[in-house]
């Protein structure tokens, strides 16, 4: 009898249900009929809205912007959602019974659950995207937003999951501490993935370098190859690739030469000391008219800076206005060799390291360590 007497239950539940059902439809059937077309109309009001989302995808699919986004948003929601929403919105306005009303009611607490998870995933996918740029997207990040996306939507679905337990009765705080303690233990154990991919984060939401960029860090500077999930690959200018754990990358100081408006030279010379001087004040002028003289390049300074040991020492500054360092490296080489000519036509002479001795006779003149020079008087006598 045990056993016959859940089934005799569960029979007259049956019956019950079957009759309340019976009579709602019966003695409701205007207000069914009004709330199903007001239900229809919601449902084709929501769908037109996922159709208007996919037309505007499809138009500007190439604009990760904010207006392609949300429209992204709105063309993942789903039909089953649609069709419960619409049902829970004119459920009550046609005088439901409490059982169909409950069963309504679940139905959309899940369909609103999943659907909020994928709204959710969508819209951080989507920013994020819009952070890097549809070619970085493609490209250089692609397995670092790959991770962030299965990461978005385990944590965005075990959220939706708990939510529809709890709204169905069920005790969910053992299953939030388990697994919060779960995800301490993965945190822990993954310690170095993790801060290399939040590093992956960084790079992604402030940019301080891209693919292509060249930059220079401790040690190393060449071209950025590569940005991956843990490391970033640079080739440096030496030829070898070096490859960079992003968290220790970005704990070092980065020079990007990408966005340079101008680079600037300093070239040091030194000039012999039998410079005459008015030959050392017209020096600054003739680089000037040398170095303007040369396109995209631009006089700074020039001038003397220091009497050395065996030299006059002079600086000379300018900018010559090219991103790619190849052709500022030419661009300098060619100044060089230009105030070299000048320099050799004009009978200045480079100065380099030089000693002279001087040597002392018995009663304390200087004896000359060359041929003293006649005087004109003994060259006429002769």
């Amino acid at each position: 009898m045990s056993n016959a007497e859940p089934a005799m239950n569960l029979s007259q539940k049956s019956v019950a249900l079957a009759g309340q059902a019976s009579d709602w439809l019966g003695n409701n059937s205007v207000d069914i009929a009004i709330a199903a077309g007001i239900g229809l109309v919601i449902a084709l009001l929501l769908l037109g809205m996922r159709a208007l989302g996919g037309r505007l995808i499809s138009r500007r699919r190439d604009h990760p912007h904010w207006p392609i986004i949300f429209a992204r948003v709105i063309a993942k929601t789903n039909l089953f959602f649609i069709v419960m929403a619409s049902a829970e919105l004119v459920a009550e306005h046609a005088a439901t019974p409490l059982p169909f009303l409950r069963v309504i009611h679940i139905l959309f607490v899940i369909a609103a659950a999943v659907q909020a998870a994928v709204w959710a995933r969508e819209l951080v996918i989507g920013y994020v995207e819009h952070r890097v740029g549809a070619d970085e997207a493609a490209s250089t990040l692609a397995s670092a937003i790959g991770i962030i996306r299965l990461l978005v939507t385990v944590a965005l679905f075990a959220i939706a999951i708990i939510l529809i337990l709890d709204n169905i009765g069920v005790n969910v705080t053992g299953l939030i501490a388990g697994l919060g303690i779960g995800g301490i233990a993965i945190g822990l154990a993954a310690q170095g993935i993790f801060s290399d991919l939040f590093a992956a984060l960084s790079i992604i939401f402030d940019k301080p370098f891209r693919r292509g960029d060249a930059i220079s860090i401790e040690g190393v500077r060449g071209n950025v190859e590569d940005i991956g999930l843990k490391t970033t690959r640079i080739r440096s200018l030496s030829g070898e690739q070096v490859v960079v754990s992003n968290a220790k990358l970005l704990d070092q100081q980065i020079r990007n030469f990408a966005h340079l408006g101008h680079r600037r030279f300093t070239v040091p010379f030194s000039l012999v000391y039998q410079t005459p001087p008015d030959t050392l004040a017209a020096i600054p002028d003739m680089l000037r008219a040398l170095v303007d003289a040369h396109d995209q390049v631009r006089f700074v300074r020039c001038g003397l800076t220091a009497f050395a040991a065996s030299s006059l020492d002079f600086e000379l500054q300018f900018d010559v206005h090219v991103v790619d360092f190849e052709q500022a490296f030419g661009a300098r080489h060619l100044i060089l060799v230009d105030i070299v000519k000048a320099f050799a036509g004009a009978g200045i002479a480079f100065a380099y390291p030089t000693q002279t001795s001087f040597t002392a006779a018995p009663d304390g003149s200087f004896v000359l360590p060359y041929a003293e020079p006649k005087k004109d008087a003994d060259v006429a006598k002769k």
